[in-house]
């Protein structure tokens, strides 16, 4: 059994960071993470820099990260201009992101939902075959601000999603780590029943659940994962969401449970180690803390 992982750190972990973090800073961990055997990354955010001052410099980051050897480079595009962007700096894959409720979706990209998705469903239309593209659907289980999302009208949304490309990723992203595993296991079983093996899922640890929803998903079928290294992240517009499901505890799990992840552990603990340390990060996840994990590196 494997599991494909890709790694946020780069940009979901410092996204909601405050001081600047130096671009070389953000190569280096880049760099660490693909040295741990991460194939699967998301390097940064073609968003307004004054939404979003710290992915400012994404493409810097993406020139380095595009040098090293086999690593897919994923860009997150909100809009017609950040697609604009990432086509002219020949990004792997697209992130298209929105939110699947009306609250978060405004206060997020300042939109309502139907303008965001006709303006994604566009992009798709527009990008070349030759690209991949991941959308990624906020909030697909809570909502900050609308509380539980309904199972069905989640379904709802992931349908006219899939319609608009046989071959596209779907993220389910549980934003505020809210989700129930149950909740989780129910939603992803059915879509992928649905509409295939296309899905993936972005889960946080803000509850303490982020392994719980991980370990619910693969057993509904999911293989995709997305999780940061260190623990680190969180949504500036998901008001007391914090960081990302840790890489290095996922990875753990995984390999307790028998699937291969492909990443070396000494190198991941050293890089998680490093996204950890960051200034301005607020670091998560357990197994970075325990000595036997440690020994076993």
């Amino acid at each position: 059994m494997k599991v494909t992982l890709s790694e946020v750190s780069p940009r979901d972990g410092l996204q909601p960071i405050q001081g600047f973090v130096p671009t070389e800073q953000k190569i280096a961990l880049v760099r660490a993470l693909h040295a741990a055997g991460m194939r699967r990354m998301e390097v940064g955010s073609f968003v307004s820099p004054r939404a979003i001052p710290q992915m400012a410099d994404t493409r810097e980051v993406l020139e380095a990260a595009k040098q090293l050897d086999g690593l897919e480079c994923t860009v997150l595009v909100p809009n017609r201009r950040g697609f604009d962007t990432a086509l002219e700096a020949g990004v792997d894959r697209l992130g298209l992101f929105m939110s699947l409720t009306e609250g978060h979706n405004k206060a997020n990209l300042n939109r309502t939902r139907e303008e965001s998705f006709a303006d994604l469903a566009s992009i798709v239309r527009d990008t070349p075959d030759s690209m991949k593209i991941r959308f990624n659907l906020s909030c697909t289980f809570h909502c900050p601000f609308e509380g539980v999302v309904p199972e069905s009208a989640a379904l709802e949304f992931v349908e006219r999603i899939q319609s608009l490309n046989p071959r596209m990723e779907i993220a389910l992203c549980d934003t505020t780590g809210n989700a129930g595993p149950d909740q989780v296991a129910r939603l992803m079983r059915e879509a992928i029943s649905r509409w295939g093996s296309r899905f993936a899922f972005h889960g946080h640890d803000t509850y303490g659940m982020g392994l719980a929803n991980i370990a619910a998903a693969w057993e509904a079928g999911c293989r995709v994962f997305d999780a940061g290294s260190g623990g680190i992240g969180g949504c500036p517009y998901a008001p007391g969401a914090t960081g990302n499901t840790a890489m290095e505890d996922a990875v753990w799990m995984f390999r307790r449970m028998g699937v291969e992840t492909g990443l070396d552990w000494k190198r991941l603990l050293a890089a998680a180690d490093q996204a950890a340390s960051v200034p301005g990060a607020l670091p998560g996840g357990r197994v970075r803390g325990v000595p036997a994990a440690r020994a076993a590196a």
